[in-house]
């Protein structure tokens, strides 16, 4: 299914049509004066980055690599930060949308009379996301152009505002989602997301290097999986690997605070199956994000 937003008569629809015959092209790869050239092109060419109407910051959470619970660290982190300020969620995972279910929000948005989507709100929490305009079980599939369209669309045909913090939830990767966001709306910070594990380590030190790249600041890195620890006994069990600081010494992330460390626990998927993000359920959960929000706030602009 391919398709385009439309706003219909105070519902949000998804106008659907067929791609049949598409053709695969073999591209060659440009040499390096090219790619030089390109890029500097492109970046005198680039729009001004304009804020979101009623959005005072905007926060990404994102990953190198999918898998490593990046929308269960940022349902988390809003919940926590709606603590401090006004908070909204965007599921920016156009392909692969978590939000939805993780907060317990499946009504389709309206519209008003702007013709601007209204988001649904849950925990306090204004969401959206492409998971409540299609349905459950509909894979989107649609090319890159679409999926822009999409994205601007929810980024700015959304009545978001007034809004202390917009919370992006990225979809994995350094693709075309990522550079589109980062060159359109002014960003206050990243939070980065990985796993212990080497291999997610090292996307996740891509990933940085291309928030750098494009000036955005990285607040910090969340360790997810970090540790099991016992029932019986009260050891931390390091099943996916240890040491986080250590392997992002001399690498993007070697100046960059570990924000906070989260153990292997059956309840934090259960209760995002849920709906109830863990940290309102379990106070050790609760404990970790709010120190995590602690770093965060310096980053923000917000009303004292």
């Amino acid at each position: 299914m391919h398709g385009i937003i439309k706003v219909l008569f105070g519902q949000i629809r998804i106008h659907s049509y067929t791609a049949t015959n598409i053709d695969s092209q073999v591209i060659r790869a440009p040499n390096e004066n090219f790619l030089r050239r390109g890029v500097h092109s492109i970046s005198r060419g680039l729009p001004k980055k304009l804020p979101i109407a009623g959005v005072k910051n905007i926060l990404l959470v994102a990953s190198g690599k999918g898998g490593v619970g990046k929308s269960t660290i940022a349902t988390n982190l809003s919940i926590a930060l709606s603590k401090r300020c006004s908070v909204g969620l965007l599921d920016a995972d156009v392909f692969g949308p978590s939000i939805p279910m993780m907060m317990n929000v499946s009504d389709v948005p309206e519209s008003n009379h702007q013709k601007l989507i209204i988001p649904v709100n849950n925990y306090n929490i204004k969401c959206m996301s492409m998971g409540l305009l299609v349905d459950e079980e509909s894979p989107v599939v649609w090319r890159g152009l679409m999926v822009m369209q999409a994205i601007k669309k929810l980024l700015r045909g959304v009545r978001w505002g007034p809004l202390d913090v917009l919370v992006i939830d990225m979809p994995p990767g350094t693709g075309d989602t990522q550079l589109s966001i980062t060159q359109e709306i002014p960003i206050q910070g990243v939070v980065l997301v990985t796993t212990p594990q080497s291999v997610a380590v090292a996307d996740c030190i891509k990933g940085a290097e291309m928030f750098r790249k494009v000036e955005v600041p990285i607040v910090g890195v969340v360790e997810n999986m970090s540790y099991y620890q016992c029932t019986d006994c009260g050891n931390k069990h390091h099943i996916f690997g240890s040491n986080l600081q250590d392997k992002l010494k001399g690498k993007a992330l070697r100046d960059v605070e570990i924000l906070g460390e989260l153990p292997v626990k059956p309840g934090i998927s259960e209760n995002c199956d849920s709906g109830t993000p863990s940290v309102i359920l379990d106070p050790e959960i609760s404990d970790i994000f709010d120190n995590i929000v602690s770093s965060v706030i310096p980053f923000l602009e917000l009303d004292d």
